[in-house]
């Protein structure tokens, strides 16, 4: 893999689900797997296959389907956990186990009433384990964004050392500032005996609103692997959204980072997902909300009327989106109803458009949105109808 490539490893069909009330059922699970395959994703995290006999059925399904992307199934550092992801995806053309453990002071003394030297030969163990399976092992240690740096080093050397080919560092409590998320990632890339022969992926959550800022810093410093989700959908507050990461790399090209994902596809596969689990997105979600590309200032909309780089660092087509939306409300100006009126078949000189907008503003007044029809209506009930029809 090239340093410059971000692999891309989304878990919406696992983290994302864990949704309250957003269960999928297999053939949703496969639609949406299909579709991410295509995307263009490099890892697709199938899902928890102990977790019940449904998850074992679709990460085994998606693990026949999938033609590209690696797939991957969750575990704990249990065997029968390890084993049972194993014979899940079993027939898989890349598979992956995805196993780890927690390896902050919290999850060590509270979850597992623990130590940290039987923390590392649970690590050791459970990745030389999932290792007699699989060549492609990723190690989790989870709550590593308030794990002691010191300690979190030791416990990377343990998995590498047992086979580790990836190594996840969960900000799992969404709870790190960026900069000391970015700092954690250079620490352990300049302190980890055979760092060189892993990579380093972020996994971050949402709980202060930092999820991919931390990833972006994440790989800033090292990390050549992002997990997230499509629409940021995910335990709690979220994950990373796959959308927003992959748009970060793609418009700043000075980073020198990239992914391989078709970013054409993104507001598509972002409506699939808002479909299929009934999670409303909201309207100003960066890249694929309603109002993404959507403007309803006057100002913004002369603006982009005239260039739409004035307001929009991003082409709507690039995510697939069709078009710029200008928006009427009591805001607007006059070129934005103009272009508008324009679109419905009416071609305005500048008096008769002075005539239409104070009565667009009547009806702006009374309404929080002009459509098309209400054009027709305002024009129609103007002092320059004839004048204009007859042109």
């Amino acid at each position: 893999m090239s340093n410059s490539q971000v692999q891309i490893f989304d878990t919406t069909l696992r983290d994302g689900e864990q949704v309250p009330g957003c269960k999928l059922n297999t053939e949703q699970k496969l639609i949406i797997a299909e579709q991410l395959d295509a995307l263009g994703v490099d890892v697709i995290e199938a899902g928890f296959p102990v977790s019940s006999p449904g998850d074992f059925k679709s990460v085994e399904e998606i693990s026949k389907l999938v033609k590209n992307a690696t797939v991957c199934g969750l575990t704990r550092s249990v065997e029968n956990d390890i084993r049972v992801a194993a014979e899940a995806i079993k027939y898989a053309k890349k598979p992956r186990i995805h196993t780890g453990i927690g390896t902050s002071d919290s999850h060590i003394i509270h979850k597992f009433k623990s130590n940290q030297e039987d923390i590392l030969q649970r690590a050791f163990a459970a990745v030389k384990y999932a290792k007699s399976f699989v060549e492609d092992v990723e190690f989790y240690a989870e709550d590593a964004g308030r794990t002691d740096n010191n300690y979190l080093a030791r416990v990377c050397e343990a998995a590498i050392k047992a086979g580790a080919t990836v190594l996840n560092i969960p900000d799992t409590t969404g709870y790190c500032l960026p900069s000391e998320y970015g700092a954690k990632m250079k620490y352990l890339r300049e302190n980890v005996k055979g760092i060189e022969k892993v990579i380093l992926s972020c996994h971050c959550h949402n709980d202060l609103g930092l999820a991919t800022a931390n990833s972006i810093e994440g790989v800033i410093n090292g990390a050549r692997q992002i997990e997230c989700t499509i629409n940021g959908i995910g335990e709690r507050a979220g994950n990373t959204a796959l959308e927003e990461v992959v748009m970060i790399l793609k418009q700043h090209p000075y980073l020198n980072l990239d992914t391989n994902v078709k970013t054409e596809m993104l507001y598509g596969i972002s409506q699939l997902v808002s479909d299929s689990m009934g999670i409303y997105t909201q309207p100003n979600k960066a890249i694929v909300g309603a109002n993404a590309f959507a403007h309803s200032s006057g100002i913004h909309q002369d603006g982009v009327i005239k260039n739409r780089e004035t307001y929009e660092i991003i082409d709507p087509k690039a995510v697939g989106v069709t078009e710029s939306a200008i928006v009427l409300t009591a805001r607007s100006g006059r070129a934005a109803l103009a272009y508008r009126a324009k679109n419905v078949g009416y071609e305005l000189t500048k008096l008769q458009l002075d005539d239409v907008y104070a009565n667009f503003l009547t009806f702006a007044d009374r309404k929080k949105e002009i459509n098309d029809n209400d054009i027709h209506q305002i024009i129609e009930t103007s002092r320059v109808y004839r004048e204009i029809i007859s042109a």
